[in-house]
């Protein structure tokens, strides 16, 4: 237990260093719009939201987007496991494009490893396969780079980094970015299958170095060992979204990552802000982070996804039938709050305790 706050800064990742990297990186790139302008590929849409759009004619547009799994890959090291990071990658790609209204078509993955390991990029790769199937979508391709001078990890030899590059396709009046957002309307949860991909780099170090817990010690007050709960899948929404977008009017949608709830304000354009006040109680793991770093609630709802990791904005009657086709694909929804006209993103706690992300 610790006397003192802990933070993601202090763990070694500053959220609002990256916050004024972006806003750098966006000023810059934002000029290079202009040379497509009024040509095939034109730019649609602004920098920061989570793809970027492009048009290639005919009523379509091209949603593109980069990421990976982060450290994460840390945890399969330690495990020894490789077959199910592959899953997340395609789950960070796959829920950050259908945030756009788009359906994910295909991915080409990047694999830098330590040391060539045939049956580790074979496990990686499999996770990958499972991961495309769920959101049917085709991986069409990648690069695999051994660079043994920059590549470490937790295990000799057994070092890499994941990423990929992913494409997506939407018509361009069914393009969602949150402009249409009501104040009558509500925001809906889906469960997460637990951390996700975000915030490993804090829960490393309360766990493993604050906490002295090992990898294969059983959580507290669960039956699930550390490394396990860790190395937990990030869920695939696209199945349950997109049938969603077919049939009823959605207003804005987000994929609860890195930035966690703070996330919501991309949907705000300035306008509108969102208040969670129903949240659920969130899973173990987060209870058991908490209770080590004594992190804050401001901290620990911007860094990590509390049980939600997925929103659905749309008008409060249509939520019978989104919760009908969630419950489909074994996907839990909780009405989690509304918008409010106070701007930005705030969380009321069951104490009634509030908290402005």
């Amino acid at each position: 237990m610790r006397s003192e706050e802990f933070t993601y800064e202090k763990a070694g990742v500053s959220v609002d260093k990256a916050k004024k990297a972006h806003q750098i990186i966006g000023n810059l790139i934002e000029k290079t719009y202009q040379f497509r302008k009024g040509k095939f590929g034109e730019v649609v849409g602004e920098y920061g939201h989570y793809a970027g759009l492009i048009d290639i004619g005919n009523g379509l547009c091209l949603a593109l987007h980069v990421d990976g799994v982060g450290t994460k890959v840390l945890i399969s090291q330690l495990m020894n496991k490789y077959d199910t990071v592959g899953i997340d990658l395609v789950a960070m790609h796959v829920n950050d494009i259908i945030c756009m209204g788009a359906e994910p078509v295909a991915l080409e993955d990047y694999l830098a490893v330590e040391e060539t390991d045939p049956d580790l990029i074979a496990d990686i790769m499999k996770g990958i396969v499972v991961g495309a199937e769920i959101a049917q979508m085709a991986v069409i391709g990648g690069e695999t780079a051994t660079m043994p001078d920059i590549i470490k990890g937790e295990v000799k030899r057994k070092g890499y980094d994941l990423s990929a590059m992913s494409v997506g396709i939407v018509k361009k009046q069914n393009i969602i970015t949150g402009e249409r957002i009501q104040s009558s309307d509500i925001i809906i949860g889906l469960e997460s299958n637990g951390i996700h991909s975000n915030g490993l780099t804090l829960a490393r170090k309360a766990l493993l170095e604050l906490g002295k817990l090992t990898i294969n010690q059983n959580l507290p007050n669960s039956q699930v060992k550390v490394g396990e709960e860790l190395l937990r899948p990030t869920k695939i929404y696209s199945r349950e979204v997109l049938e969603i977008l077919q049939k009823i009017e959605v207003h804005g949608l987000a994929h609860i990552t890195g930035g966690a709830f703070s996330k919501l304000d991309r949907l705000s354009f300035g306008k509108i802000g969102f208040e969670l006040n129903n949240l659920p109680d969130p899973p173990q793991i987060f209870k058991t982070i908490q209770s080590i770093t004594k992190i804050s609630d401001y901290e620990i709802y911007r860094t990590f996804n509390m049980g939600i990791g997925f929103c659905i904005i749309a008008n409060e009657s249509n939520y019978p039938e989104i919760e009908k086709i969630c419950k489909k694909y074994n996907t839990r929804t909780f009405k989690i709050g509304r918008i409010i006209s106070e701007k930005g993103v705030i969380v009321i706690k069951s104490t009634g305790q509030k908290i402005k992300l």
